[in-house]
């Protein structure tokens, strides 16, 4: 099934209910013709908008998959250079930004019949290393993705989420997809602010948030937290990055879900793993999805089938980056990790972020999880630092009031080997990050190598 009948099959269900606060199902199908109708585009062609996460942005992209466009989201975050590559790789038809009006023409028939292996949608990812790559993906592939995260997730009928994650990144698409299909609500937050967010799940009555970590924390720790009534929160998932157990404590806390799933995944495949029990097992990346063959390949990097429901099918107009990526059928993720006892999968780290100090490797997570429950520290982020005895020496940069004596005492009483310890702690006033919320290491060695 496409995506453009997926949404007229949800809108036909169930117009009564709210699809966005204050707009209903049956009043989104007939606005949503009219904005595909003022695109003006062919079935294929690209449709780019560089929005936050504002109703508009969502209209525009249930608008593309009505007519049968490919939904290009773009970082409104980005530099004008990199705004100009992704726009010209992609070969955009139409550009919505900041103060372009919504088109509106006449009602779209709706391109029902496309065949669900054309795509729907063009995710560029952060380039963190060279360019951005654009991620093609299917209506079908899309939409996999969506049901997967409703089952997995522990989505119900009516279930109301929080829309912040960006809707240019993988979580927020995906969230925006599986909310319809079980006729939920959708409610937007333009960009993040904890405060904001709290006083949306107390007035939305949100009962599902997926977050990365990193804004789990904003909430929990928010001064005003108090001051509002979060009960109606059932469901929490996360994803980005594994999630410390003092915060997985702290959440269950605050919270006191039914469901806390920690969702291991990517742009290219949506989903790899799902952790189901945070609370027994915190930052636990648990078991493949229910689409999903996963496998530790060499030097434990962890690679994923192609096969699976979620899966892109290659890079746009990037065949070097499908040779990278692509192994025999398999997807190399650029991950390490291990199985445990039970056979559920820890993530260890990047493959370039291992740090070998006097020939042993050192986990930058195993570390920071040990820092991480100092009640000290607010976050940290573990890096290799070039030494001209060790090779690298492990460096923590932390964000929280606690020296590093203390720290060093806190990791001797911990089971981290005294070799893995840091040799070395600097402290600043915030972790530099991607628009996702994920941690930028090559940031934070590139700072490093400068103070050196």
């Amino acid at each position: 099934m496409n995506l453009a009948r997926s949404l007229l099959v949800a809108c036909e269900r169930h117009p009564e209910l709210e699809a966005f606060p204050g707009l209903a199902y049956g009043e989104l199908l007939p606005r949503v013709r009219r904005i595909a109708g003022g695109l003006e585009v062919e079935p294929g062609e690209r449709v780019a908008v560089v929005l936050d996460n504002r109703l508009e942005t969502a209209l525009v992209y249930w608008a593309a998959q009505w007519c049968g466009a490919i939904a290009v989201p773009l970082s409104w975050r980005l530099s004008a250079e990199e705004l100009d590559y992704c726009l010209g790789d992609c070969g955009a038809r139409v550009v919505l930004r900041e103060d372009d009006v919504l088109p509106d023409g006449p009602e779209h028939p709706g391109a029902l019949d496309r065949d669900e292996r054309e795509l729907a949608l063009l995710l560029y990812t952060s380039g963190t290393t060279g360019k951005p790559k654009g991620v093609p993906r299917s209506h079908a592939a899309d939409r996999a993705g969506g049901l997967s995260q409703a089952l997995q997730h522990g989505y119900g009928f009516r279930d109301r989420t929080l829309g912040v994650m960006p809707l240019y990144h993988t979580m927020g698409i995906h969230s925006l997809l599986a909310i319809h299909l079980v006729g939920g609500c959708f409610v937007p937050q333009a960009r993040w602010d904890a405060g904001d967010a709290l006083r949306l799940i107390e007035t939305e009555r949100i009962s599902s948030l997926y977050l990365a970590p990193t804004l789990f924390h904003d909430l929990v720790n928010h001064p005003a937290l108090g001051e509002h009534d979060v009960s109606s929160v059932r469901a929490l998932g996360y994803a980005g990055a594994a999630m410390t157990s003092t915060l997985v404590r702290r959440c269950t806390e605050v919270f006191a879900p039914e469901v806390f799933v920690n969702h291991y995944g990517s742009t290219e495949i949506y989903t790899f793993t799902v952790g189901r029990d945070q609370v027994g097992k915190p930052g636990c990346a648990g078991r493949p999805s229910l689409s999903t063959r996963m496998r530790l390949g060499a030097d434990g990097e962890i690679e994923v089938h192609l096969s699976s429901d979620e899966a892109f099918a290659g890079y746009w107009r990037r065949p070097d980056a499908d040779e990278q990526a692509m192994r025999d059928g398999w997807y190399a993720t650029g991950d390490t990790g291990h199985l445990d006892e039970d056979g559920d999968l820890w993530l260890d780290g990047r493959v370039d972020d291992m740090i070998v100090s006097g020939g042993e490797n050192v986990h930058p997570l195993e570390v920071e999880n040990v820092l991480a429950s100092h009640p000290g520290v607010e976050e940290v982020a573990v890096i290799g630092i070039p030494d001209e005895r060790w090779g690298q020496r492990v460096a923590a940069v932390v964000v929280g009031r606690v020296d590093a004596e203390e720290l060093d005492a806190h990791c001797l009483a911990s089971p981290l080997a005294r070799f893995k310890r840091p040799r070395e702690y600097r402290h600043v006033e915030a972790l530099p990050k991607s628009p996702s919320g994920k941690v930028l290491r090559r940031v934070l060695r590139e700072e490093a190598k400068i103070t050196a």
